[in-house]
């Protein structure tokens, strides 16, 4: 398994599961907003690096 998906795994069960969204850009908008912060956040605990990575949409046209 990518190691991204056990983050993901962790965000779900720990930080989203008793949430509630209005519709899908609303949960998604949060996903985001969430997603991000919280790797920040295992990786400070965990004492290692994280870098956002921006893709440049166009070349995925």
């Amino acid at each position: 398994m990518n190691p991204i998906e056990l983050e993901w795994q962790h965000l779900k069960k720990d930080e989203l599961a008793s949430k509630t969204f209005d519709d899908e850009l609303d949960a998604s908008l949060m996903l985001s907003l969430m997603g991000f912060k919280y790797v920040q956040i295992r990786g400070e605990k965990g004492n290692y690096s994280t870098q956002r990575v921006k893709f440049n949409s166009s070349s995925f046209a």
